[in-house]
């Protein structure tokens, strides 16, 4: 009994105040642990542990504690939010406007300071970083500019070189330390070219490691790892490895680069989508026979104006002509009488495919009249797709996805290295970020980078959101063709619960609009050919009204949707509160029970929401019967879960090893982004997204029980080092001091401004 009352006692001076002072030594708090275990046995009556955490709070271990009290916890429906717009305002005393950032750490804040340090920075607007001197890009790839003395940038390479910053090393982490510097010194390293102090010929360029050239040229802020300079005439030639770059090609290179000729016809509208037309005529023609709109008859009361005179000169005077289903218009014969003309033969209306809706044949339509009057003419016969043998749904690729692990598709985070990391992790579905399809439409230059796909992601999709037939049928359709062979499936969102997105009848809208939905899928399958359809949605809309019970059942039966993901949560619930897991379990029961009953093969399933560790993924899919379970915010804090799941077990990952995570990523961004100024700060910004989720962690060795939980708020705590402790900062300034561990000082015009308040303890204007 005196055993436990000297740990009590221990733990109350350590608690004082709600503070964790830092025991002068470790090895008292462990002999007290020890001697009450020894004495335990003699203790009669069983010892409870204290409760030294609020409700939901991670319980970190007591000697690694330094507040009890919580941490704030992002909105992460906030972090799907906009990431542009109007730049931030600094709001402190310099400008005249009280100081709402208040305290960071310890003291007492202000209603107001809470009030300001809450919620997301929504007006954030990156800016390029660019070099002090412009060198013409086709100079700095050995090439000779067209424009000669009149380009508005310069082609002196010396000068160029003379203004250009010092070339940046990526450093292993295997010379790093846990203790702050932390990074090694990288001037022992350095060999300085005497002739241009700006080339290190010891550094290693990442892009021209993975594919034995680099495009940046002498742009590449990695310049000398990629340059050979004449010993007799000095004169400077850039490198190339042709068989590495012969591998790289399979390897290494990006896919669905879409060309700028085909973005010019998307915005000027003259890209051709003759499957799309088709089928929003049909629907325009469903439309018309089922909500018919009859012609008002004037009465005795009514006054009736007269239309003015019209040039008759382009109206067509002979009888309509009726439309083929195909959309293909006979050719009139300019001898035929208009008798003749009036009786046309018989056009065959096409059988309607299983799922679809009905197929009427069109009312007759004066196709030159309003050819002449809005410019918008039928599709030539040329243009028309209609194969011999029109896909059926049976004939579409069947996804086989039970046991596999997913990479749910993520807003700015879940770029395409992000991807790769996981995927080095044991990710086997990626997927791209949301992409709008009036974006895609008009031909948006970011939004079809979007699309970019790495030879490593196995199987890989696009995610489309849209409102209506008319901008998601012909997206697909158009991703399609120019992604042939290099897309796996399309995911239609209807899932996003943010605002913006939501009262456009986007995402997670189309769940109170099934009909519509409907219309999409089919028309989406037409569109897409073999590429299967695959839908993400959420339980409902409203909390309470679950609808998703209803609508999964008719996704694969009645519109072929390929795999259903199912978000264990409404859109009014957000992140808020646990996913609701049996509800998904009743989900699946629902469709299993149709396929039974319809005797229709089996359709992948995946769960989603909370998953943080193995053991919350294997015990939901033993549970709830899906084929798998797909992680975002899972990911995004803890890339690494994806080797969690595949060897069931909880990692321990050490501080050295989350730090070479860092680096894979910052050599993955400059590949995708580029090694010249403007890509190396584009990466440095998208590093420190990326850690502003990886901070959340809490290392599971210093946790009281296992495994940890997603929805848990971590009190302060230090790390079982210094470097652990870095990596758990809630500070943007420190972000940034470990990206500069791998990409070099960042300039002095550059500054990140994190998506949430909380995080913002610097300037709140930024660029990148």
């Amino acid at each position: 009994m005196k055993s436990v009352n000297v740990i009590s006692h221990l733990r109350k001076t350590l608690l004082t105040d709600n503070t964790i002072r830092k025991p002068t030594s470790r090895l008292c708090f462990m002999q007290a642990e020890t001697m009450t275990m020894e004495t335990s046995v003699q203790v009669s009556t069983p010892t409870t542990t204290p409760n030294l955490y609020p409700a939901g709070t991670a319980p970190v271990k007591a000697e690694y504690l330094i507040s009890k009290t919580p941490q704030f916890v992002a909105d992460d429906d906030a972090a799907e939010g906009n990431t542009t717009g109007d730049r931030g305002q600094r709001h402190d005393a310099r400008d005249g406007t009280p100081d709402t950032r208040g305290p960071i750490r310890g003291g007492k804040m202000t209603k107001e300071q809470k009030k300001a340090r809450q919620g997301q920075n929504k007006a954030r607007k990156f800016g390029k970083v660019k070099d002090e001197l412009t060198l013409c890009w086709k100079v700095a790839n050995g090439s000779v500019c067209e424009f000669g003395a009149d380009c508005r940038n310069t082609h002196d390479i010396t000068s160029y070189l003379a203004a250009k910053p010092p070339d940046l090393r990526i450093p292993e982490t295997s010379g790093f330390s846990e203790e702050p510097p932390y990074a090694p010194d990288a001037g022992s390293l350095r060999k300085i070219h005497p002739a241009y102090p700006s080339l290190d010929l010891n550094t290693v360029c990442p892009i021209f490691a993975e594919t034995g050239e680099c495009g940046y040229g002498f742009k590449c802020r990695f310049l000398g790892g990629h340059i050979r300079i004449s010993e007799e005439s000095g004169e400077l030639s850039l490198v190339t490895d042709e068989d590495k770059k012969a591998q790289a090609a399979v390897t290494a290179k990006e896919l669905n680069f879409v060309e700028t000729d085909v973005q010019k016809a998307l915005r000027s509208r003259k890209y051709p989508l003759p499957i799309s037309d088709a089928y929003l005529r049909q629907l325009a023609l469903e439309n018309n026979e089922q909500n018919p709109k009859s012609k008002p008859v004037p009465d005795s009361n009514s006054v009736i104006i007269g239309e003015p005179e019209q040039d008759m000169e382009d109206v067509e005077m002979t009888a309509p002509v009726p439309v083929p289903a195909s959309g293909v218009v006979p050719p009139i014969d300019s001898n035929t009488s208009m008798e003749t003309s009036t009786a046309p033969k018989p056009v065959p209306v096409p059988e309607a495919e299983p799922g679809a809706a009905p197929v009427s044949a069109p009312e007759p339509v004066q196709t030159e009249l309003v050819a002449k009057r809005t410019g918008d003419t039928l599709p030539l016969s040329s243009q028309v797709d209609s194969p011999d043998a029109r896909i059926r749904f049976s004939e579409k690729k069947r996804l086989h996805w039970k046991g596999k692990t997913y990479l749910a598709p993520l807003t700015t985070v879940g770029n395409l290295p992000f991807r790769r990391l996981c995927v080095d992790f044991g990710a086997d579905i990626t997927c791209g970020e949301m992409g709008l399809a009036t974006s895609f439409l008009s031909g948006s230059k970011e939004e079809w980078s979007l699309v970019r796909r790495h030879p490593s992601e196995r199987i890989f999709g696009v995610q489309v959101a849209g409102n209506k037939p008319a901008n998601l049928v012909p997206a697909a359709e158009v991703l399609a063709k120019e992604c042939a062979g290099n897309i796996d499936f399309v995911d239609v969102n209807c899932g996003c619960p943010i605002d913006l997105v939501f009262k456009q009848g986007s995402g997670s809208a189309l769940l109170d609009t099934v009909g519509k939905l409907g219309k999409i899928l089919i028309g989406m399958n037409k569109a897409l050919g073999e590429i299967p359809v695959t839908v993400k949605l959420r339980t409902g809309v409203k909390d309470g009204k679950n609808t998703a019970h209803k609508t999964m059942p008719r996704l694969a039966a009645e519109w072929n949707v390929g795999c259903i993901t199912l978000h264990g949560r409404t859109r009014q619930q957000r992140y808020t509160r646990l996913a609701d897991w049996d509800y998904i379990k009743q989900c699946v029961d629902a469709v299993r029970a149709r396929e039974q009953d319809e005797d229709l093969p089996p359709v992948p399933i995946f769960g989603g929401g909370d998953c943080f560790s193995s053991q919350d993924y294997w015990s939901n899919v033993e549970k709830t019967g899906v084929d798998g379970v797909m992680i975002a915010r899972g990911a995004l804090i803890k890339p690494w879960i994806f080797t969690e799941v595949k060897e069931h077990r909880e990692w321990d990952i050490s501080a050295r090893e989350r730090l070479d995570l860092v680096r894979k990523y910052a050599e993955y961004g400059l590949n995708h982004f580029g090694s010249d100024t403007t890509g190396v700060n584009a990466t440095r910004r998208y590093l420190c997204e990326a850690l502003s989720f990886q901070y959340r962690y809490v290392p599971i060795g210093i946790l009281e029980h296992l495994p940890g939980r997603i929805n848990d708020r971590a009190p302060a705590f230090r790390g079982r080092s210094d470097l652990e402790t870095l990596l758990a900062s809630p500070d943007s300034n420190d972000w940034v001091k470990i990206s500069e561990m791998f990409l070099g000082p960042a300039p002095e015009s550059w500054n990140f401004l994190p998506k949430h308040k909380s995080n913002a303890y610097g300037s709140e204007e930024g660029q990148g």
